[in-house]
């Protein structure tokens, strides 16, 4: 379904129909509004039905949804805690755009901003950011870290394009190009090739459900070229500014990386050794699992999340 708003910005609303019956996947959708009023928001909202711990925002990245989630929301509603999952604008069951141009690493910045802090008003937040979840989240964070409590960050990183991508960067120039020249794009495609267990036809199917066709995937075609890959990349200032907050943040920061990412190859020293809320820690390493650890893993991920947030909350952190 296509709509169009004042400023003829092209709407894409993915129907409902495509998200019945999925599998695992019984959570109620709630949306919300961003952009002033023209783009619809979807997100998850699980809560134990006598809450005693915290709020846990859980944030996806390319080319996944909320739907990655299913598995790790339920223990940590079970353990007390508040579970929100949000789908980024063009992912998921919020609104897609027909212009990938206006995919922009600050719009979306201000899209999750819109949705977390203003229309949800969350606070004592613990993070939890997979892949783009972190190119978004972290920056999020740094800009309001008074509405956080603690981090935890699975496979993801925060380039600024002034890194030297050396080795990785046939792997980069790779995924570039198959973004940009596979037809058809399937996402589910990706999460395969990037999982260690094998998903059946139709867990596959919910990830590609969002995209009844090539006008759906804009945004996530869209994304693999916003990732800044030199030092004069027009989001580098904005991110170097993220980075000097987070080289000062003490809020408590756990990696929980996996040992089969194809991507970080279980390597997060670029967060963990920048981060100082992340000294000292020890960053557990995720076995058997590859870059989307929540479809190989996601019990597990969830048992790391409940345990940092029991280890650092302020009960336990008092001598």
């Amino acid at each position: 379904m296509t709509t169009t708003d004042p400023q003829d910005l092209r709407i894409l609303r993915t129907p409902e129909s495509r998200f019945a019956d999925l599998p695992d996947y019984p959570f109620e959708p709630h949306y919300l509004t961003v952009d002033g009023g023209r783009l619809r928001m979807h997100y998850l909202d699980e809560s134990p039905e006598h809450p005693s711990g915290e709020t846990v925002l859980l944030l996806h990245g390319n080319p996944s949804w909320s739907y990655l989630y299913r598995h790790v929301i339920p223990p940590l509603v079970q353990a007390g805690h508040r579970c929100v999952a949000i789908d980024l604008i063009g992912f998921g069951k919020s609104d897609k755009l027909v212009d990938r141009h206006v995919y922009t690493y600050d719009r979306h910045l201000g899209w999750l901003r819109e949705a977390v802090l203003d229309r949800l008003g969350l606070r004592e937040v613990t993070l939890v950011c997979h892949d783009w979840g972190g190119a978004l989240g972290l920056p999020l964070l740094a800009a309001h870290p008074e509405r956080f409590r603690r981090v935890v960050a699975s496979n993801t990183g925060l380039s600024t394009g002034d890194e030297d991508l050396g080795a990785g960067w046939p792997m980069m120039a790779s995924w570039l190009q198959s973004s940009q020249r596979t037809y058809p794009f399937l996402p589910s495609a990706i999460v395969q090739a990037m999982t260690v267990t094998e998903s059946g036809p139709e867990v596959l199917a919910a990830y590609d459900a969002p995209y009844p066709d090539e006008s759906y995937v804009t945004g996530v075609r869209q994304f693999p070229l916003l990732i800044p890959i030199s030092p004069e990349d027009a989001y580098t200032p904005v991110l170097r500014a993220a980075w000097e907050v987070l080289e000062r943040l003490e809020l408590p920061f756990l990696c929980a990386f996996s040992d089969q990412d194809h991507v970080t190859r279980g390597d997060h020293s670029a967060l963990s050794g920048r981060i100082p809320g992340a000294r000292g820690l020890v960053h557990p390493t995720i076995a058997g699992a590859g870059h989307f650890l929540q479809e190989d893993a996601g019990v597990e991920l969830a048992a790391v999340v409940d345990r940092f947030i029991r280890a650092t909350s302020s009960a336990a952190c008092v001598p």
